[in-house]
């Protein structure tokens, strides 16, 4: 089978941690992207599941955000300290 080069451009930071995780499991950074790329070829998709990492942004939380925030504005605010929720959670 002919070979090829593949040229990537990538973050060095990304790269070197890339590079040390593939020697730690005993291969190649150039076998790590020939797997990922037979993967793809035989599934037909991304061979793992592409989502927004951080839920923090999502639109369910920034509505509870919001409406926190606005009862915080209200005043209808209740404190404990951290004892206090200890003690809460023990009863």
């Amino acid at each position: 089978m002919a070979q090829t080069t593949l040229s990537v451009r990538m973050d060095s930071e990304v790269k070197s941690q890339l590079d040390a995780l593939c020697a730690d499991v005993g291969m190649t950074t150039s076998t790590a992207i020939n797997l990922f790329a037979k993967a793809f070829i035989r599934e037909r998709r991304l061979p793992f599941d592409v989502v927004a990492s951080d839920s923090f942004y999502s639109e369910s939380n920034i509505k509870r955000l919001q409406r926190s925030i606005q009862q915080l504005n209200e005043g209808r605010v209740v404190t404990r300290t951290m004892e206090e929720l200890e003690e809460m959670a023990n009863e």
